[in-house]
């Protein structure tokens, strides 16, 4: 599984691949922006209908991290559920296999905007959780510090063999850390966009994919191209 470790208010941190983060120290693994049932939720207020695969190929990757990890703790940051009434929309199949995952563990769903938290499902039902100088809650608050947040699913554009290329991104500075959304079909803001930008003091960003990568991106944020239709969750 491939990971980067950095380091964030004094301590070391590894940015996997698919947007998740993990802290060894801790045992603990955080995914943000989850967004199940967004297909369903899509086609019930008449949206374009998207083949309904979403849930299954969440809650695989997201399992696959569980099994490689074993983490002690999991922390969903908020929207995990596409709107109040998503929940309802998973089928006994998909409520089980969540079930089987927070076995053994401590699991803990951070409120969103999108859902309060899923209150049946299990597990600690939260609006932030602090564990030592860090605290995890769905969106970033003004003057936080040491703060992991969601909300933004932010991304970046960075050129690379004379093309652009968009990827989600983890996005934190001294102070804060935004994570992208680890759901299948969720969209992205960009970090040139605002609100994003303003967040931010000298941000450095992780791209997601098969081997995340660093970029120093305080000076790029700003000459970066961004599609013009980005969007948050």
């Amino acid at each position: 599984m491939s990971g980067l470790s950095f380091t964030f208010r004094s301590e070391t941190l590894t940015a996997l691949g698919s947007g998740a983060l993990f802290w060894p120290t801790q045992s603990l693994l955080c995914v943000s922006d989850l967004h199940l049932g967004r297909t369903e939720r899509i086609a019930r207020t008449g949206g374009q209908i998207i083949p309904p695969y979403e849930n299954t190929d969440t809650l695989a990757r997201l399992e696959a991290h569980i099994a490689a990890l074993a983490p002690r703790t999991v922390i969903c940051l908020g929207d995990s559920f596409d709107d109040m009434d998503a929940r309802q929309s998973l089928t006994n199949t998909e409520t089980e296999w969540i079930t089987r995952l927070q076995a053994g563990r401590h699991w803990i769903w951070i409120e969103g905007n999108h859902d309060p938290a899923p209150l049946d499902l299990g597990g600690a039902h939260k609006a932030e959780h602090r564990v030592d100088a860090l605290v995890f809650r769905h969106i970033a608050e003004p003057d936080a510090s040491g703060e992991i947040s969601g909300h933004y699913h932010p991304k970046i554009t960075v050129s690379g063999r004379g093309r652009g290329i968009t990827r989600p991104a983890l996005v934190f500075d001294d102070n804060r850390l935004i994570l992208p959304a680890f759901g299948t079909y969720t969209g992205g803001m960009s970090l040139g966009r605002s609100p994003l930008n303003g967040l931010f003091d000298r941000p450095s960003v992780i791209l997601t994919g098969d081997k995340p990568r660093l970029v120093q991106s305080h000076a790029m944020a700003r000459r970066e191209r961004i599609p013009a239709s980005s969007s948050k969750g």
